[in-house]
């Protein structure tokens, strides 16, 4: 087990090859972090949800704990998706809710519309802006980077540097996180998955026939997210929007209070499946 594991977080082999933490008994809840973060950033959830969920928190491909990809290809969306359900299947979870941060929720749409049968319900914090002026604009030129420079130099040009909104204390954490990746599996996940995400306008009609309940939680501080996360709600049939006060885009740590209340209400409202 990787040193830096807290006791608390134990690798279950339920991931096969992925790795993925699980914490508590009860239905099961998977989340998934940003880009550049790891199953780290959602313990403090897991820890407020020990006693009613089993809350599995995967190292995305390419991220952390879990192998990287060979080339954009193996980081597409399909392969990404098939990653999340294979995970509960070896759960032995027929439904779940899922959810997820950023690039995160992104995949969790994307696991919701490929295989609805599978989802009780998703959580989508901090969705991010896609198509033309979203994040396709910047990833091709952030994965060159990557690739030429390493990751000090790119994770300070894209991701924690002056343009990013994050204070000081934000910005080390979070460069503190993107450094252990390796930065060339960073760069097939920019190329394979975030750079072709489509607009929501794109997919509209997909999104609106989407029928299972939807949690949208956005920062009113995200520049980034915010309005995409205002359209995500729109077009969602069940969709229900949350903007938390103050917060920026890793609103689940820079709000973990307000956070954990919304994704608790939420998970409340659903439907009991036991029996």
């Amino acid at each position: 087990m990787d040193s830096r594991v807290e006791k608390d977080a134990p690798r279950d082999a339920i991931g096969g090859d992925l790795f993925v933490e699980a914490h508590g008994h009860g239905p099961p809840l998977l989340l998934l972090h940003g880009f550049g973060g790891s199953a780290r950033n959602f313990r403090r959830q897991a820890r407020a949800l020990h006693g009613r969920w089993r809350v599995l928190l995967p190292d995305v491909r390419g991220h952390a704990r879990s192998p990287g990809a060979d080339g954009p290809e193996a980081c597409s969306a399909e392969r990404l998706v098939a990653d999340v359900v294979r995970i509960l299947d070896r759960e032995g979870a027929a439904r779940a809710v899922v959810g997820g941060l950023s690039m995160g929720a992104a995949l969790a749409l994307e696991v919701a519309l490929a295989h609805p049968e599978r989802v009780r319900g998703i959580v989508l914090a901090s969705f991010p802006a896609a198509g033309p002026g979203g994040v396709a604009a910047i990833a091709t030129r952030f994965a060159d980077v990557l690739d030429r420079d390493g990751l000090e130099a790119a994770g300070a040009e894209f991701v924690w540097g002056p343009k990013s909104g994050f204070d000081r204390a934000a910005a080390a954490f979070v460069r503190q996180g993107f450094l252990e990746h390796d930065a060339h599996a960073l760069a097939a996940l920019l190329r394979g998955f975030l750079g072709r995400l489509p607009s929501l306008d794109a997919r509209a009609p997909r999104l609106a026939a989407l029928d299972v309940p939807a949690l949208v939680i956005a920062g009113e501080a995200d520049a980034i997210s915010l309005a995409p996360s205002r359209r995500l709600a729109e077009l969602l049939p069940r969709g229900e929007l949350t903007v938390l006060p103050g917060a920026g885009h890793v609103v689940n740590l820079s709000a973990p209070a307000a956070f954990n209340a919304a994704l608790s209400g939420f998970l409340d409202s659903l439907p009991d499946e036991r029996g």
